[in-house]
């Protein structure tokens, strides 16, 4: 289905037809929400070049095609395609979106501490819409934040973790995310609310993939509040279909001796952009913001972060590694933001790339705006090839080519993965790694 309408306008009409069935729409609050996301969506437009943040990453792909609302209709495709993301033995506390829908039957949360809701955003609104609220419409109002308007009008469902004060989980907290679309392109636009009270902690990894090959695009937002002293490690899988458009913002608002840990590995989608905008709110706040992505073929992968230190005594720490094959692009854009109070700040920021192929292509512009003086930061990026010498010594001591260039390419984001602190999530992001390497080491990810 294509168009040659403004962009935006089909999902103006699409609104008009499903805006009845959506979940909470007997709220007026979140009708009123809902009403003016749409009609700012549709003023704005899709991202375009001339943005700053989008200027190396065009959406173009993505708008020739008018993506409908997802088919709700049971199949064993979902089964099928679960079984890759499941953590094997490890115990979790699980939830398995189908389409952008809960399923609970593929579901397992398990038993909870006092204090800890894991559920459905679809079910949240239905029991207890008066604390989720307070967590909507607080959206970043600049024009490249135009889609997270779009999910504000669309969301049908997504997680909510809320953690009292005080708790403290010990398993993981896995969120699945399937697509297995048929019947046309369709989108997906879940919404996530991580909720951490003053002192409590958990691990909470997200996972997305798809079934199939056909198109789809997902559209996700996913928004986390750590109160004093919380401890947040939130850790993301990218695998989605390959011909699959994925789009994410997570929002991350820290409070006060709090800590947020981040870990984000892309391999799949035709075009995907990962964003991350952390903001420091109170003093001490330890940030960490790391990844790995994995683009081959013509895929166009784009990683842009922002860390904002709006209060004294602030840490952050990013690194992004990628490894780019064939003609695939990969776009890194990494700002941190030190504002006048927030003196005594610690920032670092470092962006390396291996380039396995001579058309494979990386934009990265790190970044650094300070306005206080009494500061600690730095930036940095490189780009290169496998360390020929390296792998000279590999063939010398008997290893094929493509054993040797595999060593060296996991050896490269091995460093990265072994930084996760939870074992379970660790050993599955391995998995997936050793389940890419093979395509780039022997020159199939070449074009």
């Amino acid at each position: 289905m294509t168009t040659e309408q403004t962009p935006g306008a089909p999902y103006l009409a699409q609104f008009a037809q499903v805006k009845a069935k959506l979940p909470g729409r007997r709220l007026s609050w979140l009708k009123d929400l809902r009403q003016g996301a749409i009609e700012r969506f549709v003023s704005l437009g899709f991202p375009t070049l001339k943005i700053e943040e989008w200027k190396y990453t065009s959406l173009s792909p993505l708008t020739k095609t008018v993506f409908g609302p997802a088919s709700q209709e049971a199949n064993g495709r979902a089964e099928e395609g679960l079984r890759r993301f499941l953590l094997g033995e490890q115990p979790c506390h699980r939830l398995v979106f189908v389409n952008g829908r809960h399923r609970p039957d593929l579901s397992h949360v398990g038993s909870l501490p006092a204090g800890v809701t894991i559920t459905s955003l679809a079910a949240m609104l239905e029991a207890e819409p008066e604390l989720l609220e307070p967590h909507f419409g607080g959206e970043d109002q600049s024009d490249g934040q135009a889609l997270v308007a779009l999910n504000t009008a669309f969301m049908a469902d997504g997680a909510v973790v809320k953690l009292a004060q005080g708790a403290a989980l010990e398993a993981p907290v896995h969120l699945i995310f399937l697509a297995t679309t048929q019947g046309g392109p369709a989108a997906h636009h879940p919404r996530n609310l991580i909720l951490a009270e003053p002192g409590s902690s958990a691990a909470i990894f997200e996972s997305y993939g798809g079934v199939g090959t056909e198109s789809y695009w997902t559209n996700v937002v996913t928004q986390v509040k750590a109160g004093r002293n919380a401890a947040i490690r939130h850790y993301k899988l990218q695998c989605e279909g390959a011909e699959a458009f994925h789009i994410a913002i997570t929002q991350a608002d820290l409070e006060s001796g709090s800590s947020y840990t981040s870990f984000v590995m892309s391999m799949g989608g035709r075009l995907s952009r990962n964003e991350i905008a952390a903001r420091l709110n109170g003093t001490g706040v330890d940030c960490r913001l790391n990844g790995v992505y994995l683009a081959r073929d013509r895929q166009h992968m784009d990683t842009s972060t922002r860390i904002e230190h709006a209060k004294p005594g602030g840490l952050s720490r990013e690194v992004y590694k990628g490894v780019i094959d064939g003609e695939a692009h990969a776009v890194f854009h990494g700002k941190i933001v030190v504002c006048p109070d927030a003196q005594k700040t610690d920032a670092h920021q470092l962006n390396e790339n291996l380039l396995l192929s001579e058309r494979a292509r990386i934009d990265t512009k790190p970044e650094l705006e300070i306005h206080a003086d009494d500061v600690k930061c730095s930036h940095g990026a490189n780009a290169g090839e496998l360390d020929s010498e390296a792998l000279f010594y590999l063939r010398t001591r008997g290893l094929e080519e493509e054993r040797a260039r595999s060593l060296l390419i996991e050896a490269f984001v091995a460093e990265m993965i072994d930084g996760v602190e939870t074992e379970a999530v660790r050993s599955n992001l391995r998995k997936f790694v050793s389940s890419w390497l093979p395509t780039v080491a022997n020159g199939k990810g070449a074009a």
